[in-house]
């Protein structure tokens, strides 16, 4: 008998569960926070960027000067002055053979 009551109270339970399910009641005050989870793993390391172009060429440089003008050589010595020739011998005497006689003055 006691079999009774308790399979009333079942059905009585279960009704009233139907019947909760039926009615929609305010929502009740949040909950406490949760724990704030785990950092994550850090990522790897990106890949090395592509290697950049090459300069540009550079202007040609400037033209040198003009180089200075030389100096003027000395002016070379006066050669030396020649010796005067030597006199020359007085020609022989001729002999007349009497007829004109041709006097050369003498140097």
């Amino acid at each position: 008998m006691n079999y009774l009551n308790h399979s009333k109270l079942i059905a009585a339970t279960l009704t009233t569960l139907a019947l909760s399910a039926c009615f929609t009641l305010p929502a009740g005050p949040a909950g406490p926070q949760g724990a704030t989870g785990y950092t994550g793993a850090t990522g790897n390391t990106g890949n090395t960027g592509n290697t950049g172009h090459t300069g540009a060429t550079g202007d040609t440089g400037a033209s040198g000067g003009t180089g200075a003008t030389g100096s003027t050589g000395a002016t070379g010595d006066t050669g030396a002055t020649g010796s005067a020739g030597a006199r020359g011998n007085t020609g022989a005497k001729g002999t007349t053979t009497g007829g004109t006689v041709v006097v050369v003055p003498g140097r």
